[in-house]
């Protein structure tokens, strides 16, 4: 007897058995849809928050942070002639304002060669990144002002390293820094007869000083020169050290 032939009533195979019924067709169908429905809420969800990220604007810890990385990295993207203004203002006792001449800037950058030795190994071992040196002439040009910017990583690093500095004192501090063929050509290390420096941020603004024409250190130093030498440290140190607004459009900013 053939197969077929026994098969139980009720139990005969449908016409086409060996296809998917056109329910279970429609369920593959369905499903296909929900999925896909799915998947395309998933991207236009993902897409609003894509869109809102990046048009919405820097949030208070963002505009810190984009001010803080700015201001840090004055020192290599100001001008030198921006960080050491040609012409810085002071005022020695009840004399008329007065003004203190740029003679050069110099090249050397290196922390070890802008202090002295023993000065240098604190700078160093708090990271000091960068030593910028200008001298300076009073408007009488009988007074010599060597200022540096000394760079630090970080704000702690900076005020830790500014208690090393030398106040009212020759040394050890920073170097003094002559250009041959002016009048400020004598003025070097031996010269130097007093200093200040002050802190912003991570940045140190010292400065020493003493006679342009390069005569030895007196007993104490002028009245003039203990004036002068900090009112320079604040002309540069101010404008260097101070935040500016923050424009998140402009190239130099990243927010």
């Amino acid at each position: 007897m053939s197969r077929a032939e026994i098969t139980a009533p009720g139990t005969e195979p449908e016409p086409g058995s060996g296809e998917p019924s056109g329910g279970w067709r429609v369920s593959r169908r369905t499903a296909a849809l929900v999925a896909a429905s799915a998947c395309a809420t998933v991207l236009v969800v993902a897409g609003v928050r894509l869109s809102a990220e990046l048009t919405r604007g820097p949030t208070p810890a963002e505009r810190a942070a984009a001010s803080a990385a700015e201001l840090a990295g004055r020192y290599r993207t100001w001008p030198a002639g921006r960080i050491f203004p040609a012409e810085l203002p002071y005022t020695l006792g009840q004399a008329s304002p007065e003004t203190a001449r740029r003679v050069g800037i110099g090249t050397d950058t290196r922390c070890e060669t802008a202090a002295d030795e023993a000065l240098v190994r604190s700078l160093t071992s708090r990271g000091c990144r960068a030593a910028l040196r200008a001298t300076y002439l009073d408007q009488a040009q009988g007074l010599a002002v060597t200022v540096g910017v000394v760079v630090f990583p970080d704000e702690r690093s900076a005020r830790e390293a500014a208690a090393w500095f030398p106040d009212r004192k020759p040394g050890p501090g920073l170097r003094a820094l002559p250009f041959p063929g002016s009048v400020a050509a004598r003025f070097g290390d031996a010269a130097r007869q007093t200093s200040a420096a002050a802190q912003r941020g991570p940045y140190v603004v010292a400065a020493t000083a003493g006679y342009a024409d390069g005569r030895p250190a007196l007993r104490g130093p002028l009245a003039d020169l203990a004036e002068l030498v900090p009112q320079l440290v604040r002309g540069v140190l101010g404008p260097l050290a101070t935040p500016a607004p923050v424009r998140c459009g402009d190239r130099e900013w990243r927010c």
